[in-house]
């Protein structure tokens, strides 16, 4: 039985930089279910998130064939696109609404209709909680526990320093916290 090799990842990188098709496909399939992943967290909508989705690479593409690359990492380059596109849509959207988005989208489930309907109050409200949170803190828990991100993965996107995480984790936890407790 053949295993699948290892993807490396800088050689891709170097091949996409070079705007070599299959490495720039490769890196899709690496990054998109992530990056859908990020988006839907972050808009609570999964037709946007993937519509968004589509075009934070589109974003990528561009900045590469106008060599616009990342630096250091591209990985922490790719959130940053998904957060500014993710804040593009926000003010489009509320520009052409006034309204808050819907906090979260209902999905059949084969629970209980006690059960369900419990386990989707519950993550609206934490939703809606995270959402009471400066922007900043909303990022560092999407990243770290939405994303697994490592705190020093998390500083390097946001251009913070490992101790401005940690600190913005812990306001962000504590107010989480005493949201949820009122």
């Amino acid at each position: 039985m053949k295993t699948a090799q290892p993807v490396d990842e800088q050689e891709l990188m170097a091949r996409a930089r070079a705007n070599d098709k299959q490495a720039l496909a490769a890196l899709y399939d690496l990054y998109a279910t992530r990056i859908y992943g990020y988006l839907y967290r972050r808009i609570g909508n999964s037709q946007v998130a993937e519509d968004l989705t589509g075009d934070v690479f589109v974003k990528v593409l561009e900045a590469i064939r106008a060599q616009r690359v990342w630096r250091l990492s591209f990985r922490g380059w790719l959130y940053r696109i998904a957060h500014n596109v993710a804040v593009d849509w926000f003010r489009s959207y509320h520009s052409l609404t006034g309204e808050p988005l819907e906090d979260v989208e209902v999905v059949a489930d084969t629970a209980e209709p006690g059960t369900q309907v419990a386990a989707i109050w519950s993550h609206q409200e934490l939703h809606r909680a995270i959402r009471a949170l400066p922007q900043t803190q909303q990022q560092v828990l999407i990243l770290r526990f939405g994303e697994g991100m490592k705190t020093r993965e998390v500083a390097e996107i946001l251009g913070k320093s490992v101790g401005a995480v940690e600190a913005l984790q812990h306001r962000a936890l504590h107010a989480l916290k005493g949201q949820l407790d009122e």
